[in-house]
């Protein structure tokens, strides 16, 4: 199986897979120095606020690790807020994360095609500034962000940063082990177990993929947990931890992180209002490939907002073509809507729409490739009506001000097509 289908199941079927040395025409492999890497960059927030960001480490010490037995469960997670805009851009990612994500074992071979060796993901720009002063005038909602099966936290962060230029805090959340790598700040770096998982014979990966969601929504609830004492750990910046309004808390995914924010949202109150950027909601059987068993989000339903943003890749779409989506809308009491993208693929609702085709023009991955990932969406539009429903939907539940956007089909953004 090629590169990387939306199902979760994707992954570990690649990974099961002889895959070719993926190599684009004319791409050049890394020099010693990374001299030859190509480098690409975000587009800029839209609101009126500059981005600050720290990292987090947090360890759940009453809670064994799911993946690596004998050790308790650690976790990275980002904090991304309003800030003064001063010092130092924020690095895309710690240079170790990054150099292991474009290496032959990441998932930005995985799953998005990328050249081993091409891309120095480090270097990308980023409008963030690294722990930089909270700016006054908190406390502000609270988003988390989880991302899809493989991918880091960072893969969502042209939205993250956009959110936050426009008043909220939000939370990235990675998943280790599972993730494709998460960097430690005592130099450890978890590198993603499922490839080694799914190269085991008789493997049951829909057993598999439960067991995920499971450590993704009790990831979730711990971080939860700790919000209300993050003004415990010291060296961040000052005011962090009273800028977060824990009253009023939003979540949204993509793919997996997209369902782990409507099953995080069913098993836990504290999450008001979700979205989902195409991320199915059921789990297949032990071939990975076919079945359908349904979570107990899709089965009991939502009585709370929630977002379906689906793409144009074969397997997404609305709800009516999506049982686990069907189901959860025909259980659900609170408010829901559904949109789909015209002329998109699965990376479209990530980081892949702004930056791959950066990188296709720089030689490290080709066309087709590209358009498998993200689609023939202008990537600028993609990118804007990603960032005003999701925008206009927690505005409306987090804040109570309501843009009208998300009242039906709007002449402003008609590739975004509205499902009753």
């Amino acid at each position: 199986m090629r590169g990387r289908a939306r199902t979760m199941a994707a992954v570990l079927l690649a990974a099961t897979a002889v895959l070719a040395p993926v190599c684009a025409p004319g791409a050049a492999l890394a020099a010693a120095d990374g001299s030859h890497q190509a480098r690409a960059h975000l587009p800029a927030p839209t609101g009126p606020f500059a981005v600050g960001t720290v990292e987090v480490p947090l360890t759940d010490t009453a809670r064994e690790d799911p993946w690596v037995p004998g050790q308790p469960r650690r976790l990275m997670i980002s904090v991304w807020y309003p800030a003064v805009p001063v010092g130092e851009r924020a690095p895309y990612m710690a240079p170790a994360a990054g150099a292991h994500f474009g290496g032959p074992d990441g998932m930005g071979l995985f799953n998005y095609g990328v050249t081993p060796g091409s891309t120095d993901w480090a270097g990308t720009g980023n409008p963030a500034r690294k722990g930089a002063p909270v700016l006054p005038g908190g406390p502000r909602p609270v988003v988390l962000y989880s991302a899809g099966l493989g991918d880091p936290r960072t893969w969502g962060t042209a939205l993250v940063e956009d959110l936050v230029s426009r008043g909220y805090v939000v939370v990235t959340v990675d998943h280790p082990y599972e993730a494709s790598e998460v960097a430690f700040p005592d130099g450890t770096l978890a590198a993603s177990v499922f490839p080694g998982l799914a190269a085991q014979p008789g493997l049951d990966i829909g057993a598999l993929l439960r067991k995920s969601m499971d450590v993704r929504v009790a990831d979730t609830r711990f971080v939860l947990d700790r919000l209300a004492s993050l003004g415990d750990t010291p060296g961040l910046p000052a005011g962090l931890a009273r800028s977060l309004d824990l009253r009023r808390i939003g979540m949204a995914g993509h793919s997996a992180g997209g369902f782990t924010a409507l099953q995080t949202m069913h098993d836990d109150p504290r999450i008001a209002a979700g979205v989902n950027l195409d991320g199915q909601l059921h789990f297949p059987g032990p071939d990975g490939r076919t079945g359908v068993y349904l979570p107990t989000v899709a089965e009991d339903g939502l009585s709370r907002p929630f977002l379906l943003m689906g793409t144009r890749s074969d397997d997404s779409g609305d709800y009516h073509h999506q049982p686990g989506w069907d189901a959860l809308w025909r259980h659900s009491t609170g408010w829901h809507a559904d949109v789909t993208l015209e002329g998109s693929r699965h990376g479209s609702y990530t980081d892949a729409e702004a930056l791959l085709p950066q990188l296709a023009d720089r030689g490290a991955l080709d066309a087709e490739r590209l358009r498998a990932d993200i689609g023939d969406v202008p990537p600028a539009r993609a990118e804007a009506a990603t960032r005003a429903y999701v925008a206009a939907f927690f505005d409306r539940w987090l804040r109570g001000t309501d843009t009208r956007l998300l009242d039906g089909p709007s002449p402003s953004f008609p590739e975004m097509t509205w499902t009753p």
